[in-house]
């Protein structure tokens, strides 16, 4: 190695800024990679791993889990050549042996790890990975734009999956998921109607412009009622509105990891055979089936750009709702490879 060190932004108590610090790349296990990262997206779990809302997480931490690099050490059955360019996303690894892995469920595995919660993620120049949950990523591509596929597009597509093969998409809480699952639903020949924060002009354009046929706030209801709705903000109480702006037999999917409590609703509007679900985490098949869509469209993902060192601010700009889209860490050069 040229050296043994690496740059991480580091949390080291929840509910506490990140600091920059100088970290030893451990030994890597048979079964590891060692990748020098490019970028790394920045996702509302992120958040939720940050302010405490999701508990116990590995501390000190390196958040981050849309994460672009190229191999720099591989184990010779990895299948990964050095300097090839991949992704690290969500789901770190499994256990590989209990019912819901065997079952082709890992995402519900018993013993799993998560990238930027249980194991260090990608807010570094480096970041150690299970060389089986690595997803190959075209060379050719901008590595920022394509960062936040790793999470918002992939839990987008599951979410998306889950709806079946509704007509009239509802989805609420247009961010850096929606943003990119629009295009794919588009693509479909799916209508989408988007709902935002009530009088967010700026949002419900953007949205439109992305496809939606319809875009309003989460308070109104669609000219059409909705086949089914996604939901991505972590807002318990939108899934009484959903409900409310759906038709008999719809579909109601939940996309966050966290979501505030839900309010009592009538049982009336659940009524008629519509349905809840949630989504927990993503399957390598998941990654498989997206990017093979996801780069034949192909999506263009509108992100704003940050330096490493100014995470912090790319996670307060993310919790104020500064922009539309996604961010991006830049891992400034020079990163071990």
């Amino acid at each position: 190695m040229k050296n043994k060190t690496m740059q991480a932004m580091l949390l080291k108590q929840q509910n506490s800024e990140l600091e920059f610090e100088e970290l030893q790349i451990p030994a890597l296990k048979s079964d590891e990679v060692l990748i020098a990262v490019e970028c790394c997206g920045v996702c509302r779990t992120d958040l939720h791993v940050h302010d405490g809302d999701l508990k116990h997480p590995k501390l000190p931490l390196v958040l981050g889990h849309e994460v672009v690099g190229r191999i720099v050490a591989a184990p010779a059955n990895s299948n990964l050549a050095t300097n090839q360019r991949v992704g690290v996303a969500w789901l770190a690894n499994t256990c590989g042996v209990c019912k819901f892995c065997t079952s082709n469920r890992e995402n519900l595995c018993d013993a799993p790890n998560f990238t930027g919660y249980t194991v260090n993620g990608g807010y570094a120049t480096n970041i150690v990975a299970h060389k089986d949950f690595c997803y190959p990523l075209p060379n050719d591509a901008n590595p920022e734009e394509i960062a936040p596929l790793l999470c918002a597009g992939l839990i987008g597509w599951r979410t998306l999956k889950m709806a079946g093969d509704a007509k009239r998409i509802g989805i609420y809480g247009f961010g850096a998921a929606a943003h990119i699952i629009v295009q794919v639903a588009v693509y479909q020949g799916r209508d989408v109607y988007a709902f935002t924060k009530p009088g967010d002009k700026s949002t419900q354009e953007f949205a439109r412009n992305l496809g939606a046929v319809w875009a309003g706030g989460s308070d109104e209801l669609p000219p059409e009622k909705l086949d089914a709705a996604l939901i991505f903000a972590p807002a318990g109480e939108l899934i009484p509105l959903a409900l409310k702006a759906s038709d008999k037999g719809a579909t109601i999917v939940s996309g966050g990891i966290h979501m505030s409590d839900i309010p009592a609703f009538p049982y009336s509007i659940l009524w008629e055979e519509r349905s809840i679900k949630s989504v927990a985490n993503l399957t390598r098949e998941d990654a498989k089936e997206f990017f093979d869509i996801a780069f034949k469209i192909p999506i263009k993902t509108n992100v704003h750009v940050y330096d490493l060192k100014n995470a912090n601010q790319a996670l307060a700009d993310l919790r104020n709702g500064a922009f539309n889209g996604a961010a991006v860490l830049k891992v400034a050069s020079g990163a071990y490879r």
